[in-house]
């Protein structure tokens, strides 16, 4: 048994909180780790989540933000908080561009003749920041290569090319989307099939990733990456200074933000 804690954040409406604990169940019965808490928070990590993660007794902890992909609150908000961990915080990369999670990606369209069907990634996107563009295009490229798809071609809520607007880039009459989602939400169960207009038909929706193992897997494979780094001496990365120097983010005073 490995006496570090893990310690996955997930925000309320964001995250299923029951799909999150059952992976650091997992992790737990592996060996991973010798604990493996979930800390979700609602508006603002500092205000929500100071007093819980004070209360964790571990002397190291690895904190994996439960996101496909860097994003503001990866980057800076949930950084904020993690000072009020009292142990060594290394601070994880969100498991997106993990090589497991591709092949769950395109199993979920198996039931389909690939040689017909276009494969759709649906991610969140963002208006300025490249991460959620750059994992959909790492998975995209990978499945087209390991596949028999007629095609394979992204599209996001939050940036272009629109989900709303993917039907009409689809080269076949069959298309299967996977939203690039760790669990499911009111994006993935209500806005994206709303967007997609389901009930024209045409296009087959699955569910995001969930509870598969393969998810178990990939935050499995970070937290070994991050203990190998951590181990490794003089080595500085974004875990140490996203950990210790997390950008100065407006509020009111109380954590919301301006």
């Amino acid at each position: 048994m490995n006496d570090d804690t893990l310690v996955l954040i997930g925000r309320q409406g964001s995250h299923d909180r029951e799909t999150l604990r059952t992976h650091a169940s997992r992790l737990e019965r592996r060996g991973l780790v010798e604990r493996a808490h979930v800390a979700m928070y609602t508006e603002e990590p500092v205000r929500d989540l100071r007093d819980r993660l004070a209360a964790i007794d571990a002397e190291r902890a690895f904190v994996l933000p439960a996101w496909i992909a860097h994003s503001h609150e990866t980057l800076d908000a949930i950084p904020a908080v993690l000072p009020y961990l009292d142990c060594d915080v290394q601070y994880c990369e969100p498991i997106g561009q993990s090589p497991a999670l591709t092949e769950l990606v395109a199993e979920r369209a198996s039931d389909s003749p690939a040689e017909s069907t276009t494969l759709v990634l649906v991610a969140l996107g963002s208006s300025w920041l490249p991460y959620h563009r750059e994992t959909a295009e790492y998975h995209v490229a990978r499945i087209r290569e390991r596949s028999d798809y007629e095609a394979v071609v992204t599209c996001y809520v939050l940036q272009n090319p629109a989900v709303e607007c993917v039907r009409y880039n689809v080269p076949t009459d069959r298309a299967v989307a996977v939203p690039l989602f760790l669990s499911q939400n009111e994006m993935t169960d209500e806005r994206i099939p709303a967007k997609l207009e389901l009930d024209r038909g045409g296009i087959e929706y699955t569910a995001p990733l969930g509870e598969d193992r393969r998810v178990t897997d990939a935050i499995h494979a970070e937290v070994a990456r991050q203990r190998v780094l951590a181990d490794t001496p003089n080595h500085e990365g974004f875990t140490t200074s996203a950990a210790t120097t997390p950008r100065p983010v407006a509020t009111d005073g109380e954590g919301d933000y301006r």
